[in-house]
């Protein structure tokens, strides 16, 4: 495989072309550097090509017989991993929606394809990292302008896992887990970005509401080696969805509320900036900053792309920190005995790995 030169920059086949993927096209094609070439979907009956010329597949094997540069892959959990390694060996960069993988075992297989193969870039989308308000802030807390960082509290919800009972996400084979795994790693890769590494994990993990076979809620309360508490609410009992990362610093408090996204129903996206001092007696001078634009998709996008063309190294989904990110998920899991009894639940990283967690 060799980058291409020809007029439209990249070629981009995409593994999956549901909402996410077609989603991704959108701002893929919207790339100077990118273009959609092909695609793939369980659902696509035959392989064709769309007016555009776009070619489509109804598997990945078919669609890795174009000719590629990219890989974006848009599939279920059950597949990720499997469709990702087979891209780094064919040669391809490869862009893997989150989670990671089912479980660790997923995820420690793509990372020893990845280093068999090491001028390729791998990326994986916690796109929260990309939304103006985490960003703003990002760039107030490294600042130091509030101070350390005390405490966070956050909580990420919706009303249910799946929207028809048939769904693959109830299935822990295929799956992996439920609404923590799925919905809730955003605000634990969150919280690991503004606290760091959480050495010390409790929680209480239950589906007793949707009884499917994967949790319907986690609760869990973190620390870091510096004394950093984190306590985080996942859920799917959210009857109206919620977005809220509180941080406590020194000095003030960053409120994170709302979150846009494709749903249109986590309320409006907001960064509020509290400014402790003192003597304003429990009710600080506040800044609300409304964003109106997620430009998350795009951001996200672009940054993978110029680390392809001017080779730089994968930084915010990074298999590294997905790696992180993963196992303090798992970590989460087996906090809670029962749970980690009952489906056997396995947060060890393979001995070949342990070292990307810098412990």
């Amino acid at each position: 495989m060799s980058t291409s030169s020809e007029p439209g920059g990249l070629r981009v086949g995409i593994a999956g072309y549901g909402v996410v993927g077609q989603r991704r096209r959108q701002f893929i094609d919207l790339h100077p550097g990118l273009r959609t070439v092909a695609v793939c979907d369980a659902k696509i009956a035959a392989s064709g090509a769309f007016e555009d010329g776009v070619h489509y597949h109804p598997d990945y094997r078919r669609l890795l017989a174009e000719e590629l540069d990219v890989l974006f892959v848009c599939v279920p959990n059950y597949l990720a991993a499997d469709i990702t390694i087979a891209g780094l060996e064919r040669g391809l960069h490869v862009f893997c929606e989150k989670p990671p993988g089912r479980d660790l075992a997923d995820l420690a297989r793509v990372i020893e394809c990845e280093r068999q193969h090491p001028g390729r870039k791998l990326k994986y989308g916690f796109n929260h990292h990309h939304h103006d308000s985490v960003r703003e802030a990002r760039r107030i807390v490294a600042s130091g302008e509030l101070g350390r960082v005390l405490n966070l509290r956050g909580l990420y919800g919706k009303s249910k896992i799946i929207s028809f009972e048939s769904d693959w996400r109830t299935r822990r084979s295929e799956a992996g887990g439920g609404i923590l795994l799925d919905q809730g790693i955003h605000m634990v890769d969150l919280m690991r970005m503004f606290a760091g590494e959480f050495t010390e994990v409790h929680s209480f993990v239950s589906n007793s509401f949707w009884n499917h076979d994967v949790e319907d809620n986690a609760y869990a309360l973190m620390r870091t080696k510096d004394g950093i508490v984190a306590m985080l609410h996942s859920s799917a009992t959210q009857w109206r969805h919620h977005f809220r990362l509180e941080i406590t610093l020194a000095r003030g408090q960053l409120i994170l509320a709302g979150i846009l996204s494709g749903s249109k129903s986590y309320g409006s996206e907001t960064l509020t900036i509290a400014y402790a001092s003192e003597h304003d007696g429990g009710d600080p001078r506040e800044v609300t900053t409304r964003y109106n634009q997620d430009n998350s998709w795009r951001d996200e996008i672009a940054e993978f792309a110029d680390a392809i063309t001017n080779d730089k190294p994968v930084v915010a989904g990074s298999s590294a920190e997905a790696l992180r990110t993963l196992a303090l998920v798992y970590r989460i899991y087996a906090a809670d005995p029962e749970w980690k009894a009952r489906f056997k639940i396995n947060d060890q990283v393979p001995i070949s790995l342990t070292g990307l967690l810098g412990d």
